[in-house]
């Protein structure tokens, strides 16, 4: 009971209703005591190119570093004062770079991202009482760590509260004023428009992880099923079997005529439900046109190869399963050509309707056929024959190479049925 109180406290999620959390900072912060982390908001890059954007995001914010820069350039510090303020400015990027680059992506632990909150807060009073109104700009910096860095609950009162010490220190500083006034809204928005970066990103990858928990309950649905079409199929079969099977071996030794009779109906009940599995498992593995025009539009998008597939995606009601299975493995086979042999840039697919037959054209630009056909296009030939269709290759009007896939209609074969029955 004890440790069940103790998980209902520190979760907001099962804490009882009405009751104050005893543990305010931690719930505020989302600290994570396992791990003696801050709750991260972002991912890590994972390569060079992911790091070089994250850092010319990051980058943008730089531009208000000019004024301060520029104070140090004009040569009204004295050498050490100049010498300090740049070692100073230095100091303030570098702990501003690690928590907005490196904390966003892998969080430091809480005592790192306070203790180098502090360090920043400190050189920003500092560097702005000591070497002018120009420093004042690092406030905004701040703001913006504040609400990259610290949880909304916090960041909340944080950036306000930074603004008003902001406010104070551009009141003691001379000359300072106009560039007081004109500094207010980029820390507000600036620290605000972090915080809602920071919840854009948590709300991303909510939803990533969401998007991968729907896909691998998908696809238990899907295991389930088919062991639940398996179980129906074969069930009732492999019962009756059984039940003949013990009923021939009581007859065998006295009738054996009747014994006959029972494993002749085993033999036709197994038949039967060996037609059925594969019934079933050639419907789960049928490919159908929908799916490969997906597909070949993904494969020759990736292959850099323009891809017209505005006459591919036609739904012919009059197309059997069997037929449109031959199709979609014929559009596999070709666009797998294209890709891998052809070396073309432009890949056209058609899908048209001939007389009583449906007709499937691939055509490339590319280098065409160099030799006889490989064990591809006569598995596919043979594949097209079992669906009464037939294959037909050869070189395009253009050059390159065309594969062009027939199948019967259905209705065709329904039409001739009045005219072979006809006297």
């Amino acid at each position: 009971m004890a440790d069940q109180a103790e998980r209902t406290d520190g979760d907001p999620e099962h804490r009882p209703r009405g009751r104050r959390p005893l543990t305010w900072w931690a719930d505020a912060t989302a600290y994570d005591e396992e791990n003696d982390q801050l709750v991260t908001i972002g991912q890590s890059p994972e390569n060079r190119r992911q790091a070089l954007i994250k850092l010319m995001w990051i980058g943008i914010w730089m531009a208000y570093m000019g004024a301060p820069v520029s104070d140090l350039a004009d040569g009204h510090h004295t050498v050490p004062a100049t010498v300090c303020g740049a070692l100073g400015l230095l100091a303030f990027v570098t702990v501003y770079l690690v928590l907005i680059f490196r904390h966003t992506g892998r969080a430091l632990s809480r005592r790192t991202v306070f203790g180098a909150l502090g360090t920043i807060c400190a050189l920003a009073v500092v560097l702005t009482l000591t070497m002018g109104g120009d420093w004042l700009v690092l406030c905004v910096y701040v703001s913006v760590a504040f609400g990259a860095v610290l949880p909304l609950r916090l960041s909340r009162w944080a950036i306000p509260l930074n603004t008003v010490c902001m406010v104070a220190v551009g009141v003691l500083v001379r000359g300072s004023h106009g560039l007081v006034s004109a500094l207010i809204v980029p820390s507000l928005l600036g620290g605000f428009a972090m915080t809602g970066v920071r919840q854009m990103v948590r709300t991303t990858r909510a939803l990533r992880a969401a998007r991968a928990t729907v896909a691998q309950l998908a696809a238990n649905e899907e295991r389930l099923r088919l062991a639940r079409d398996l179980h129906d199929l074969l069930g009732h079969s492999l019962s009756l079997i059984t039940l003949k099977s013990e009923l021939a071996g009581r007859m065998l030794p006295g009738k054996p005529e009747q014994a006959a009779r029972q494993v002749a109906d085993i033999e036709r009940v197994s038949r039967q439900a060996l037609v059925d599995v594969r019934e079933a498992v050639s419907g789960f593995r049928r490919p159908t046109l929908e799916a490969e025009v997906a597909g070949a539009r993904t494969a020759l998008a990736a292959a850099g190869i323009a891809a017209d597939l505005s006459r591919a995606g036609i739904h012919h009601p009059d197309l059997p399963p069997d037929q449109e299975g031959a199709l979609a493995w014929a559009l596999r086979e070709a666009v797998t050509n294209v890709v891998r042999h052809s070396g073309a840039r432009r890949c056209a697919v058609t899908l048209d309707e001939t007389g009583g037959e449906l007709c499937l054209t691939v055509t490339d630009d590319g280098r065409g056929a160099t030799g006889p056909h490989g064990n591809g296009l006569t598995g596919l030939a043979e594949r097209l024959q079992l669906a009464d269709g037939r294959l037909e290759t050869g070189p395009g009007e253009r050059g390159g190479f065309t594969l062009r896939a027939l199948v019967p209609l259905s209705r065709g074969a329904r039409a001739e049925l009045p005219s072979q029955a006809a006297p």
